[in-house]
């Protein structure tokens, strides 16, 4: 999630629940990978089939650049989106994932676009210059993560990379959670995505990820249906209510909350993460995105709730 200010911060969650709920139109990414290990060429995955190693990617999709650069194929991108702020060394330029211009990225003189959601009907304008379009949605679990890697390591010549990549993303997750505390009940937590109180349920990429250690999210009962999405909007008196154990803030860079501004909110002071000084402060860029720093994600939650007494 790019910086935001509250003012616009729910117009942007519309786009933002495409790109974190695995919500975005399904393309070539959704068949395996073929195409054999390693270097070999021509490289398929799905419908695209590359003759050569792509030497000029344009990246339109922060976890995409982020999944690149993780896989050794960091030099191939000469031109990344606006958003795309990490690592440092991305080749960040002015082209926008949210507005993307046809002719802008055709400037680039890209061999491989890749994208995350077909907005304005990118792909199929680039594929009519006859640019190859990768589309990489949102993933809605870890296994559309890992897939995605080796998609990527595939087609840029780092199968063997990609396949590094998630064999450690694996043995990290199962490090990090094999010794979890044996609970009776587990902690309930509220992960916010803005002030305005929208959130995620269990049913999304995010909701995944606190599963994983052991956490109950109180939102699930306010998206039972699922019509919101998995990223309902909750009331004050919803959170008061089901008073969480846990805070989760990942709207730390867009709209500036912090343990400070969480504890001055009218009645919000009897909370027991508020009265256990058990709100946590997340990157915002992180906790939206689904590349290989969801092990950060993972650690920075197991630390925060390991805390607590069994």
């Amino acid at each position: 999630m790019s910086r935001r200010t509250p003012r616009i911060f729910a117009a942007a969650l519309a786009a933002g629940v495409l790109l974190l709920g695995g919500c975005a139109e399904k393309t070539s990414t959704d068949t395996p990978a073929a195409g054999g290990s390693g270097g070999a060429f021509p490289a398929t995955v799905g419908k695209l089939t590359l003759e050569k190693r792509p030497e000029k990617i344009v990246s339109l999709s922060p976890t995409s650049t982020e999944m690149l650069f993780a896989i050794g194929a960091g030099k191939q991108v000469t031109a990344a989106d606006d958003q795309s702020n990490y690592p440092p060394e991305a080749p960040r330029s002015d082209l926008s994932g949210y507005q993307p211009n046809a002719e802008a990225i055709a400037a680039k003189n890209p061999d491989l676009v890749v994208i995350s959601d077909n907005l304005n009907k990118i792909a199929d304008q680039l594929v009519a210059l006859k640019i190859p379009v990768l589309q990489i949605p949102a993933a809605a679990t870890l296994d559309d993560t890992y897939r995605q890697l080796t998609d990527l390591g595939t087609l840029t010549g780092h199968r063997s990379e990609a396949d590094a990549v998630v064999q450690k993303m694996k043995d990290d997750i199962t490090a990090l959670t094999k010794d979890l505390p044996k609970r009776t009940e587990k902690p309930t937590y509220y992960h916010e995505l803005g002030p305005e109180l929208y959130t995620a349920t269990s049913k999304t990429f995010i909701g995944t990820i606190y599963a994983l250690a052991g956490l109950e999210n109180i939102a699930d009962p306010s998206d039972a249906d699922g019509k919101n999405g998995g990223y309902p909007q909750l009331s004050q008196e919803v959170i008061v209510k089901a008073n969480p154990d846990f805070v989760f803030l990942s709207d730390t860079k867009c709209c500036k909350q912090s343990a400070d501004t969480v504890k001055a909110r009218s009645g919000w002071a009897g909370i027991t993460a508020v009265k256990n000084n058990q709100i946590v402060e997340l990157d915002d860029d992180i906790a939206s995105r689904w590349g290989p720093r969801v092990v950060d994600l993972l650690k920075v939650i197991v630390d925060a709730t390991a805390k607590v007494p069994a």
